[in-house]
C-alpha cells in the first residue's frame, strides 16, 4: 500500500514539473525580442547607439539650451591699420596759366621738347613762346615778353581754409623759393613773406606753402592739415618707418610708412580703434570653442549645424525609401514588362553622374540667388531623387523570392487585393533589410551633404551645417592657426558616421537568423 502511495506521489511530482503553467518552464522569445537581444549583445552596436544618442542630444537639446542664436554675431574693439594717405614726390613739371590765358597739353609737350634740348623758344600754332629758366626746376613761358604760364616741380599749396593763391603770387614765390631766396617779395601790388620752411604769409597770416610732396587722402571727406603734412615730411626726410601724430580732436594715432619702389609711392597707414566682428577669437568662458569668421559662437553653430545635417540625412533616406519601396515592390511583384521597364529606369539613374549634376544645379541656384532655406529643400529632393534606385533593387530582389512562397499563394487564394498583398504581406518581410540599408545610408548621406556644403554647393549662410563650417579651412592660414574652427565639426561628422555604421552592422547581424549570438 505504501509503495502505491509513493508511486502516485512521484507521478504527481512529474506532472507538476511538466506543467505548462509552471513558472520554471523554458521561456521562448518573440522575434523582435530576439533581435533586440542579439543587437544589445553586440558591443560595437551599443557603442554606435551611444554615439548617435550623444550627437542627437548635442544637436537638438544643446541648441535649445544654448544662450546664443545660430546667426548671432559678436563684435569687439580692435586696432586696425587702414590706408590713410598716399604720398608721392613730384618729379614732373606742372603748369599754371595766367588769368585769362591758355597753355594746353599740346603746348606743354612742345615746352618739354624745348626744355630738354635747351632752346629758349618754341612755336605752336603760329605763336612763338619764350622759355626762361627762373630757378631750379622752374620756368616761365611768355608771348611777346608777357608771362602767360609757369612750369614747376615745387608745388604751391593753399593753407588750411585759405583760397588758392593767384598766378602772380605763385610766380613770385616760386622764383624766390627755387633760387633759395627768403624774405619779402611783392606781387599784385601787395607784400608777402617767404620763410625757410616754404611758408607764404601776408600780414602775419600764412596763406600757403611750397612743397614737392603730394599728399592724397584715401578717405572721402578727410582734409589733410598743413601740420600733419609737415610732420609727415619730417618722417619721410628722416626715413622713419612710423610716427605718432595728435590731431585737432586731441586724439593721438600711430602711423606706419611703407614705400612702393615700383610705383614710387609712400603708403601711410593709420592705426585706429575699430568696432568689428569678433573674428576667430580663441576659446574662452564666453565662447568655449571660440568664434568663426563672422564673429558667431562656434559651439552654437556646431549644435545647429548638427540639426541641419541629421535632418537632411533622415529626410533624404525617407524620400529614397518611399520611392524605392513603391517602385521596387511593383517591379518585383508584377515582373515581366513592368519589371523590365522599372529596371531600365533604374539603370538610367545609375548612369547619371550625380556629382557633376549636383555641381551644375548648385551653380545655377547660386546664379538665381535662391533663398538658403529653399535651397536646403532642393538639396534634399535632389539627393533623395538620385538615391532611390539602390533601395528599389533591394526590394525587388527580396520580393522576387517571397512572392512564390506558400503564404502568398494563400493570400491570393483568399482574394486579397494586389496592393494589400504587396504592402501588407511582402513589404513587411523586407523591412529588416530596409532598416539595415537605410541606417548605413544615413552616414553616407551626411558625408555627401558635408562635401557639398564644403564646396559651397550645399547649405548656405546664415544656416549652419557641419560641412559649411569646415568650409573655412579653404584658407590655409585658418587651417594652420585656428584648430577650433574645423576640428570639432570634423569630429562630429566622424562620430555620427561611425555611429550609423556601427548601428547598421549591429542590425544586420541581429536580423541574420544564422547568427548564434
Amino acid at each position: 500500500m505504501s509503495d502505491k502511495n509513493n508511486m502516485y506521489a512521484q507521478n504527481n511530482d512529474s506532472e507538476e514539473t511538466l506543467s505548462l503553467n509552471d513558472d520554471r518552464r523554458v521561456k521562448t522569445l518573440s522575434p523582435g525580442a530576439l533581435v533586440m537581444k542579439r543587437f544589445f549583445r553586440n558591443r560595437l552596436a551599443v557603442i554606435g547607439l551611444i554615439m548617435l544618442g550623444t550627437m542627437f542630444a548635442f544637436s537638438f537639446i544643446g541648441g535649445m539650451i544654448s544662450p546664443y542664436r545660430q546667426d548671432e554675431q559678436f563684435y569687439t574693439y580692435t586696432y586696425l591699420e587702414k590706408e590713410y594717405v598716399a604720398v608721392t614726390k613730384n618729379n614732373d613739371f606742372r603748369y599754371v596759366a595766367a588769368e585769362g590765358k591758355e597753355f594746353g597739353s599740346a603746348a606743354q609737350a612742345q615746352f618739354l621738347l624745348a626744355q630738354m634740348t635747351g632752346k629758349e623758344e618754341f612755336s605752336y600754332k603760329d605763336v612763338t613762346y619764350g622759355v626762361a629758366q627762373e630757378g631750379t626746376d622752374f620756368y616761365s613761358l611768355s608771348v611777346d615778353g608777357e608771362p602767360i604760364a609757369i612750369a614747376y616741380k615745387d608745388i604751391v599749396n593753399a593753407a588750411d581754409g585759405a583760397e588758392d593763391l593767384p598766378f602772380a603770387v605763385k610766380y613770385a614765390a616760386l622764383t624766390a623759393y627755387s633760387n633759395e631766396e627768403t624774405g619779402a617779395f611783392s606781387a599784385d601790388g601787395k607784400e608777402y613773406e617767404l620763410d625757410d620752411a616754404g611758408n607764404i604769409s601776408a600780414g602775419g597770416e600764412i596763406l600757403g606753402y611750397i612743397s614737392r610732396f603730394v599728399v592724397q587722402s584715401k578717405e572721402n571727406g578727410v582734409v589733410i592739415t598743413r601740420d600733419f603734412k609737415e610732420r609727415l615730411e619730417e618722417a619721410l626726410d628722416g626715413d622713419a618707418e612710423e610716427f605718432a601724430y595728435t590731431g585737432e580732436d586731441g586724439e593721438e594715432h600711430n602711423y606706419s610708412i611703407s614705400y612702393d619702389a615700383s610705383a614710387k609711392v609712400w603708403s601711410v597707414m593709420q592705426e585706429t580703434e575699430t568696432y568689428v566682428y569678433d573674428q576667430y577669437s580663441q576659446p574662452s568662458s564666453t565662447h568655449p570653442l571660440g568664434t568663426d569668421t563672422n564673429g558667431m559662437d562656434m559651439l552654437t553653430r556646431l549644435m545647429y549645424g548638427g540639426r541641419v545635417s541629421l535632418i537632411i540625412g533622415f529626410i533624404v533616406v525617407i524620400i529614397e525609401t518611399v520611392l524605392g519601396v513603391i517602385l521596387g515592390g511593383i517591379s518585383g511583384y508584377f515582373g515581366k514588362w513592368v519589371d523590365n521597364l522599372i529596371m531600365r529606369i533604374v539603370d538610367i539613374f545609375y548612369c547619371i553622374p550625380s556629382m557633376p549634376l549636383i555641381i551644375i544645379l548648385g551653380a545655377a541656384m547660386d546664379g538665381m540667388r535662391v533663398d538658403p532655406q529653399i535651397r536646403m529643400l532642393y538639396l534634399m529632393l535632389i539627393l533623395g531623387f538620385l538615391g532611390w534606385p539602390g533601395i528599389a533593387r533591394l526590394v525587388r530582389g527580396q520580393i522576387l523570392s517571397l512572392r512564390e512562397q506558400e503564404f502568398m499563394t494563400a493570400a491570393e487564394a483568399c482574394g486579397i487585393s494586389v496592393s494589400r498583398r504587396i504592402f501588407k504581406h511582402l513589404i513587411p518581410n523586407v523591412i529588416p533589410q530596409l532598416i539595415v540599408t537605410c541606417t548605413m545610408s544615413l552616414g553616407s548621406i551626411i558625408l555627401t551633404e558635408s562635401t557639398l556644403s564644403f564646396l559651397g554647393l550645399g547649405v548656405k549662410f546664415p544656416f549652419a551645417s557641419w560641412g559649411n563650417i569646415i568650409n573655412d579651412v579653404n584658407n590655409a592660414y585658418v587651417l594652420t592657426n585656428y584648430w577650433f574652427i574645423w576640428i570639432p565639426a570634423g569630429f562630429c561628422i566622424l562620430i555620427s558616421v561611425l555611429g550609423f555604421n556601427f548601428v547598421g552592422d549591429g542590425l544586420r547581424d541581429a536580423f541574420d537568423p544564422r547568427m548564434k549570438r
